[in-house]
């Protein structure tokens, strides 16, 4: 990689294994705790809403764990192995849907669930944000500076002319979505070839509408029981006659959940592999423990760019980085909707059938899918938004970070602007209920939907996720790259727990409403960014 450090793509490809892992859960987490619990929508929010916080909020700790003992490496290698022993709690055999209603089997196994879901995070914790601040002192390493200085000269401020940075997080951003491209398409193939193993076929609406029969089939409307007759007799591949509806729905769920399961370890297999290539290359990596410690006036000991940094310096660089923080709660509350109310409104409102790829085995089909397509557009995406921002840089036009994060934010409203007009027209989820099989067939939309949604919220991402990581790790002061790296991550987790509005509003208020809620979120936040860029820039300065 011309004009990059050399340990960069090694960094990358141990996060593209571990995100592989980690999106390969997120695929079906929702899906999973709806289908094996039986919860709501927005009883499931909340679990999922307070898990991916929690992945943040421990980045935190994380990055204080690794500026404390200045051992980055170490404590990045000890998240993945933590990580790996989450996985395996999560992976363990499921419930039997006969035992749902048993009370203390299922709180203790949603508590087990819950238990291996914070390991996850904690070893995430301990890796990601870690990871990232690794790839910025990457850039700070006094050769590589140097080596930019002689091949390009120095500005006015005696600072390298040419800044590879930003391109260098694109890239690496671009690499992590590499393995989430093909993640669900893993945690699908497994799922559904467990059912047809079992002489069954995937069905989104049967795991809901079976539980209800298991807990009260008196309860159902005609339409959900006629649905569900309807379905179950379509799910039985062999065409048998179903003589007991009470034994097919526990049946059913039980192996759809076991499928579940048997995709949680493929995720245990991912992280091995990020562990070898993390070992493997681990000596390319720079080590700040190993820097030369400089004298401050105060008789602390400090690295000689923090001694040179004052105090005022200081406290800029942490008021604009915690600004920008406030801004990205909001993007991550909008986006992060991919893996929650969007996924319901897939399975819900998307004809699934047109999306059926019969491997013989197995087959690809499920809500679940449409988790491929961000990181194939940020993939396909990042060279050509690379290469855009580079002819502008040739002219002297290319924006500053922070004015390119106000523009994602307008893109990401533009998003939820798209999906507030589709939905104008559809029913509302309470309605979903009474509708036959029939009107809710014809109700339903093209898969175009979602790619074209994704599509939006891939480039608004483009423009804030990586390039906010870059500007964090430009402007953090060198002894709270770790710190801030958590901040950054923690401010996603603020963003994250927010996420259990999205269910509530799916269920409790017209689509469209629905929607617009993430349109102001996501336009205010434009706004405010816009008016913060001369004092953002001239900070990052």
């Amino acid at each position: 990689m011309r004009n990059h450090p050399k340990g960069l793509i090694a960094a990358a490809l141990t996060n593209m294994g571990e995100r592989f892992g980690f999106y390969i859960m997120m695929a079906i987490l929702t899906l999973f705790i709806s289908a094996q619990f039986g919860l709501s929508e927005t009883k499931t929010g909340f679990i999922y809403s307070a898990f991916y916080a929690s992945i943040y909020v421990l980045a935190l700790v994380g990055g204080l764990i690794a500026d404390k003992t200045r051992n980055y490496k170490g404590t990045i290698l000890w998240g993945l192995i933590v990580m790996a022993i989450g996985y395996l709690v999560i992976a363990i055999p499921p419930i039997a849907a006969t035992d749902i209603a048993n009370s203390s089997s299922f709180i203790m196994y949603l508590v087990l669930i819950c238990f291996g879901l914070l390991i996850i995070a904690f070893g995430n914790g301990l890796f990601k944000g870690n990871l990232q601040a690794l790839v910025g002192q990457m850039y700070d390493k006094p050769d590589y500076k140097q080596s930019i200085i002689d091949k390009y000269g120095v500005d006015e401020n005696g600072k390298p002319k040419k800044d590879f940075r930003d391109t260098g997080y694109q890239i690496f951003y671009m690499f992590i979505n590499i393995g989430g491209f093909f993640a669900p398409w893993i945690a699908i193939a497994v799922r559904n070839w467990w059912l047809k193993h079992n002489g069954f076929d995937y069905n989104a609406q049967l795991p809901e509408l079976c539980h209800q029969y298991i807990n009260d089939a008196t309860a159902m409307t005609a339409e959900q029981t006629a649905n569900l007759t309807q379905y179950s007799s379509d799910a039985v591949l062999n065409g048998t006659p179903i003589a007991d509806m009470g034994s097919f729905c526990t049946e059913y769920l039980d192996v759809f959940n076991r499928g579940f399961q048997y995709a949680f370890f493929a995720t245990v297999a991912a992280i091995l592999i990020s562990v070898v290539i993390y070992l493997v290359n681990k000596y390319k990596f720079p080590d700040p423990a190993k820097i030369a410690p400089a004298k401050a006036t105060d008789g602390q000991t400090a690295s000689a760019s923090e001694v040179k940094m004052a105090a005022s310096e200081i406290r800029q660089r942490i008021y604009a980085l915690f600004a920008v923080f406030g801004i990205v709660i909001f993007f991550w509350f909008s986006f992060h909707q991919n893996g929650y109310s969007l996924t319901y409104f897939a399975r819900d409102y998307i004809n699934l059938d047109i999306i059926n790829l019969d491997l013989g085995f197995t087959s690809i089909k499920g809500a679940e899918i449409f988790q491929c397509v961000n990181p194939f557009f940020v993939v396909f995406l990042t060279p050509i938004i690379i290469w855009i921002f580079g002819a502008l840089r040739k002219k002297g036009k290319e924006p500053s970070t922070p004015k390119k994060i106000g523009i994602g934010m307008g893109i990401a409203a533009l998003g939820y602007v798209f999906m507030l007009l589709i939905s104008t027209a559809l029913p509302d989820k309470s309605a979903l209920s009474g509708m036959s099989e029939g009107a809710l067939s014809a109700m339903r939309l093209t898969p175009w939907v979602m790619v074209g949604m994704y599509f939006i919220m891939t480039v608004a991402e483009l423009f804030i996720s990586p390039l906010g990581l870059s500007f964090v790790s430009k402007v953090a002061p060198p002894h709270l790259q770790g710190v801030m790296q958590g901040c950054w991550l923690a401010a996603t987790a603020v963003g994250n727990l927010l996420l259990f509005i999205g269910g509530l509003l799916y269920t409790a208020v017209p689509l469209w409403a629905c929607w617009l809620v993430f349109v102001c979120a996501c336009g205010l936040s434009m706004i405010v960014m816009l008016l913060m860029v001369k004092w953002l820039e001239k900070v990052a300065k």
